[in-house]
């Protein structure tokens, strides 16, 4: 209990002095900016001051200079933190001062080089012989003038001269390259240069620094409130991102101990090692049945596509007939290359290409066919729930529900434990009945044809309705309400289900809508063959069954995680099952945002529904789309925990950010992982600049 209560009281006075110091920065940086319209002397003599002062507690905080370690001598050890720290502030303080008071430019620069030069004195003599750096001529000049070019340019941007920004620029490719690149064991008299020259480069800038009128105080003024509200936001992306950005591209050319220089061998060793990219596989596409089904969708696309060109001038056109066997055909192609080419590279495009175009599309048609239904607000929220969990749990209830057990037992994931049972109904032993439900399921169908093909379609809905019913109170006549009638009620559910298909399928032949009549024809089509060996009629029943050597039918369990390359896309499941809800509030709300005076417009035009989505509202939302899924090929590119947790990256599901790690932290390969990860922050590049350039031609 007292361990715990110490724990609390120095957490709770971490977090007091944390919010107390950064309250009293910021009221003090707002103190600082009051003296610049009052006193531009005494202003910049508290600039300076506070300037010296982090510098030296930078310093002395990475215990660079000699008296900065801690002993046992009580004035050291206060001068650990305070006294290096308030001699430059010092300093500074006096040198900003000078130069606040002088007029004339050459003078206050020499008072700037000169003071700030004494300071760099300071620093270089009090340096430890640990941090004195060795002399190397070609990359100290190389930096230099490198980022001396870059300050020119920056400068030269902001419609200023480029000498201030070249001065700048050379300070901090001196420090990059004396201290940088070169090993720290050379010599006390370089040390002192080393300190001294960027000291008296940035003490000249400083002294090119012109004293304002009344103006130029208001818009120094005006920047310096800015500067303060912005740079605890732009310090913490610099120290948390930008900065190790930089270190991981550094790292990436070394080798796996990061002491050896070893080029671009680490990104080819990436593309040359079959787990992350294997096209040896590549003539399999041909051969798949993925590649012969998308290639009849594909001509199937071109004849409507042929067609519709003849009506209306486009080949394919939103919401036309050509539409969704262009859509279907180029995903199950998709598929057949990503399952033909494998490796770690094609597994990150095979989940940004599925996960993407699925998220995007399950989320927009439920934001569209939710929006003023009743209980929109429910079902809204019951499907954007997932988004409250996090990746890591997600992943184990979907492993719960993955999970294959031994035919010999009972089964306890979710789906194989439904898929099971089902093969189990199937495959009953009793044949008679199944003929008997069977013959008259088809002729119940046949009524309904009947009613559909003289457009009856009072007769038709009750045959759908009634149909089903009269046939399971036959069954259970004839075979009594035994376990069997069970298979029975599944069975004329799901032929319900068929029969309304055929009868939307119907519906649109009937008016001759072959883009309406596409989509159920396709459904109806799959749930036939379900229902064609659900009853038994041929085959060995739909499946969770399977003939051991014995000859008995045992449980056949499908394993999801475990069958490579299909059980990559049944990861992608658990992402788009989060996903989903995203991008159905996003898109919902591009929806309610679209002007009512269009719709309304479009309808009084004699739009039907269907076009004034296609024609209307889409086109209104497209940036939202767009926006939608650029965030989530950003997402997916980086894609881990799902992986990670689920099966590690094994059988065949590596992707990038989990080989990062392995590579980084597992086999302690450096080099390696940090190529991998500039990989992924390469390929996301790409998305993010489209994405700051689309917001920026809004704006």
């Amino acid at each position: 209990m007292s361990d715990f209560v110490s724990k609390l009281g120095s957490t709770l006075l971490t977090v007091v002095i944390a919010v107390g110091g950064s309250a009293a920065i910021w009221v003090g940086a707002n103190l600082v900016l009051n003296q610049i319209k009052r006193s531009w002397a005494r202003f910049s003599l508290m600039i300076h001051a506070g300037g010296g002062f982090a510098i030296g507690v930078l310093i002395s905080g990475n215990q660079l200079t000699k008296y900065s370690s801690p002993s046992g001598n009580a004035f050291v050890n206060f001068g650990y933190w305070v006294w290096l720290p308030l001699v430059l502030a010092f300093g500074a303080a006096v040198t900003g001062l000078l130069v606040a008071r002088t007029e004339a430019a050459t003078p206050r620069i020499a008072i700037g080089a000169g003071g700030f030069g004494v300071l760099g004195l300071v620093v270089g003599v009090l340096l430890r012989s640990k941090a004195y750096p060795e002399i190397e001529i070609v990359s100290l000049l190389l930096s230099v003038v490198v980022l001396a070019g870059i300050g020119a340019g920056i400068s030269v941007l902001r419609k200023r001269p480029p000498l201030g920004g070249a001065l700048l620029g050379a300070a901090l490719g001196w420090v990059i390259g004396a201290f940088g690149f070169p090993d720290l064991t050379g010599s006390s008299g370089w040390a002192i240069v080393a300190c001294v020259v960027p000291a008296v480069l940035i003490g000249a800038r400083l002294g090119m620094t012109m004293i304002p009128d009344q103006a130029g105080q208001s818009a120094a003024d005006q920047r310096g409130r800015a500067i303060v509200f912005l740079a605890p936001a732009l310090l913490f992306i610099f120290a948390a991102l930008v900065v190790p950005t930089i270190r991981t591209i550094y790292l990436s050319f070394y080798d796996a101990d990061s002491e050896d220089w070893v080029g671009f061998r680490n990104y080819t060793t990436v593309f040359k090692d079959e787990k992350s990219l294997d096209l040896s596989g590549w003539d399999n596409i041909f051969t798949s049945r993925l590649f012969f089904i998308a290639v009849f969708l594909l001509i199937v696309f071109a004849i409507l596509g042929a067609k519709g060109r003849t009506q209306t001038g486009r080949t394919v056109e939103l919401g036309s007939s050509s539409m969704f066997p262009l859509l279907g055909g180029g995903m199950l192609l998709a598929f057949a290359v990503f399952t033909a080419l494998r490796g770690t590279i094609m597994n990150n495009l095979w989940w940004v290409v599925v996960v993407t175009f699925f998220s995007t599309g399950l989320g927009l048609a439920i934001a569209v066919l939710a929006d003023g239904a009743r209980l929109e607000r429910t079902a809204k929220s019951l499907i954007f729930m997932p988004m409250a969990l996090s990746l890591v749990g997600a992943s184990v209830i979907w492993r719960f529900m993955y999970v294959a057990r031994d035919s010999s037992k009972e089964q306890t994931g979710v789906l194989n434990g439904l898929w099971v049972g089902l093969g189990r109904l199937s495959t009953d032993e009793s044949p008679a009945p199944t003929v008997v439900v069977a013959l008259l399921t088809f002729v119940a169908v046949a009524v309904f044809g009947r009613f559909v093909v003289s457009r009856n379609f009072v007769g038709a809905g009750v045959t759908a309705i009634a149909g089903p019913v009269l046939i399971w109170a036959a069954y259970a006549i004839w075979n009594g309400l035994s376990g069997e009638a069970l298979r029975v009620v599944i069975g004329l559910l799901i032929t319900l289900a068929w029969i309304g298909l055929l009868a939307l399928m119907a519906r649109a032949l009937v008016v001759r809508n072959y883009g309406g009549a596409a989509a159920p024809g396709v459904v109806a089509v799959l749930l036939g063959w379900f229902l064609w060996r659900y009853w038994a009629i041929t085959g060995g029943g739909v499946g969770g069954q399977r003939i051991n050597s014995g000859g008995r039918l045992i449980p056949g369990p499908i394993n999801f995680i475990q069958e490579s390359p299909f059980n990559n896309f049944w990861l992608m499941v658990v992402l788009i099952w989060i996903q989903t809800g995203f991008a159905m509030v996003i898109l919902s709300a591009a929806i309610k945002a679209v002007p009512s005076e269009l719709i309304e417009a479009a309808k009084v035009d004699g739009a039907t529904t269907q076009q004034v989505f296609w024609r209307v509202t889409l086109p209104q939302i497209a940036t939202t789309i767009g926006v939608v899924v650029t965030t989530l090929i950003v997402l997916v590119m980086k894609v881990f925990d799902v992986v990670k947790v689920m099966t590690n990256g094994t059988l065949g599901t590596e992707v990038l950010a989990n080989n990062m790690y392995r590579e980084a932290f597992s086999n302690t390969n450096r080099g390696l992982g940090a190529a991998l990860a500039v990989l992924i922050f390469v390929s996301v590049l790409p998305i993010m600049f489209m994405n700051i350039r689309r917001m920026q031609r809004e704006a």
